[in-house]
C-alpha cells in the first residue's frame, strides 16, 4: 500500500453528503494512522464536521458568500497548493469541487469529476450511489430519456473509491459519526431542561426537505403527532430557518396545537444543538433529508418515508430504523416537482398513510423502550435499514 502523509478529503456538498463522507475519514485514519488529513467542507457546515477525531483540520469555503467567485476560487486553490497534498479525494462531482481538486497540486487526485477536470485527475471514479439519465443530450434538448438510480449507498460508493483509487488494505466503517463542541453540548441540555422532565419521552419530527418529492404530506405529520401527543409523548419539530412555514402549516391541522407536550425548535438552533437534542430522544420521525443522516450519527432510531429518492442510495445507514415507501410505477423518479395531476400527484406520499407509518413508529417504540438515543449501545457494521412497502 502506497504511503500518504498529507491528505486532503473534498466535499462541498449539504448537510447529507457530508454526513455520508464521515467513514471515508475513520477508515483514512485506520490506514494512515501518521497522515495528515485535512477535510475541505462548506463554512456553513462546520458544525458537523470540525470536531470529528479522524482529522488534523478542517479547511472551510465559503460558497456562497465571500467565496462565490472566480477570483476568491483562484485564491483558494493557490493557498491550497502551498500545502503540497500527497493525496486529494474528491467526493462529489460537482464543478467547484472538480476544479479545486484538478488544479490543487496534489501528486495523486482520485475520486468524482465532472469532464473536463478529470483530465488532471489519476484515477476518476464513477458514483453508483447517484442516478443517471441514460439517452439524453446535450443540454437536456432531447428527450425523452430514461431514468436509472443509483444502485449502491454512497457510503459504500465513498469506500470504494479508497480501495480501488486510493489502495487502502482495511475499510474501517463506523457507520456515520459526529461529534460536538462542547458549548453545543451545553446549549442542547440547557434546552432540554427548558423544555422537558426527566421522566419525559420525546419523538423528533422532521417535515423539511430539499425537494417537494421527498416531503410527506403535512397532513400527515400533523395526524402522527397529534397520535403521540395524545399517548403521552412529547413532540419535538426540527428543521431550518426554510421549514419554518411548512412546520407552521402542520400544526395548523393538529388537534393539539395547544398541548404544553408540543415543541418547536425550527430555525432556532445549529446544527450542533440539533444534534446534542436529537441524541436526547427516542424515535425521529422524518424526510429523507440532512438531518434524517445527523439524526442516524446520533444514534436514535428513525422511521422515514422516501418519495423521489432511490432507496439503495440513502437508505438511513442504520440497522435499527426503517424506511417507507410506496409500490408506485414512477418510484425513485428523482425528480423535484411532481409532474402528475390531481390524485397522481405526489402519490409515493400519499399512498404512505399514517396508519402505515405510525406502525412502524409503533413496533420501534416497543423495540427500545422509549430510550434516549444516546443510552442504546453501538452497533458496529449493522447498517442496512429495514424497507417497508406501504
Amino acid at each position: 500500500m502506497t504511503t500518504y502523509n498529507n491528505i486532503l478529503v473534498i466535499n462541498l456538498m449539504h448537510i447529507g453528503d457530508l454526513m455520508l463522507a464521515t467513514p471515508v475519514l475513520r477508515t483514512l485514519r485506520t490506514n494512515y494512522p501518521e497522515a495528515r488529513i485535512s477535510l475541505l467542507a462548506d463554512k456553513k457546515l462546520r458544525d458537523l464536521v470540525e470536531q470529528n477525531e479522524y482529522i488534523d483540520e478542517c479547511l472551510l469555503i465559503d460558497k456562497k458568500g465571500k467565496d462565490d467567485h472566480f477570483g476568491s476560487l483562484f485564491r483558494f486553490i493557490w493557498g491550497l497548493r502551498q500545502k503540497k497534498y500527497d493525496l486529494v479525494i474528491n467526493l462529489h462531482r460537482n464543478e467547484r469541487a472538480s476544479a479545486i481538486a484538478a488544479f490543487s497540486g496534489a501528486k495523486r487526485i482520485v475520486g468524482y469529476s465532472k469532464p473536463g477536470f478529470s483530465l488532471f485527475f489519476d484515477k476518476v471514479m464513477q458514483n453508483p450511489s447517484v442516478a443517471h439519465h441514460i439517452g439524453r443530450g446535450p443540454f437536456h434538448m432531447f428527450p425523452p430519456h430514461r431514468y436509472v438510480p443509483g444502485w449502491k449507498h454512497q457510503v459504500h460508493a465513498h469506500l470504494e473509491v479508497l480501495k480501488e483509487a486510493v489502495g487502502v488494505e482495511k475499510i474501517d466503517d463506523g457507520g456515520l459519526e459526529m461529534w460536538l463542541p462542547e458549548a453545543a453540548e451545553q446549549e442542547a441540555e440547557s434546552l432540554w431542561q427548558q423544555h422537558f422532565a426527566p421522566e419525559d419521552k420525546v419523538i423528533a419530527f422532521n417535515i423539511g426537505a430539499s425537494w417537494p418529492t421527498k416531503r410527506w404530506l403535512d397532513s400527515y405529520f400533523a395526524e402522527c403527532a397529534d397520535a403521540l401527543i395524545g399517548r403521552g409523548y412529547q413532540v419535538a419539530f426540527f428543521g431550518g430557518p426554510m421549514d419554518l412555514s411548512i412546520v407552521e402549516k402542520c400544526i395548523a391541522q393538529m388537534a393539539q396545537k395547544d398541548s404544553g407536550k408540543l415543541h418547536v425548535f425550527t430555525g432556532k438552533v445549529s446544527l450542533s444543538v440539533l444534534a446534542g437534542l436529537l441524541k436526547r430522544c427516542c424515535l425521529f420521525l422524518t424526510t429523507d433529508s440532512g438531518p434524517m443522516h445527523v439524526g442516524v450519527a446520533m444514534n436514535v432510531p428513525i422511521v422515514t418515508m422516501f418519495g423521489a429518492s432511490p432507496v439503495p442510495g440513502f437508505y438511513p445507514y442504520d440497522a435499527k430504523d426503517v424506511l417507507v415507501k410506496a409500490p408506485v410505477a414512477c418510484h425513485p423518479c428523482g425528480i423535484h416537482e411532481c409532474p402528475h395531476a390531481g390524485e397522481e400527484n405526489l402519490a409515493c406520499m400519499k399512498k404512505i398513510t399514517p396508519a402505515v407509518v405510525m406502525e412502524q413508529v409503533d413496533a420501534l417504540l416497543e423495540k427500545y423502550q422509549g430510550v434516549p438515543a444516546y443510552q442504546l449501545p453501538a452497533h458496529y457494521g449493522d447498517y442496512e435499514c429495514q424497507v417497508v412497502e406501504a
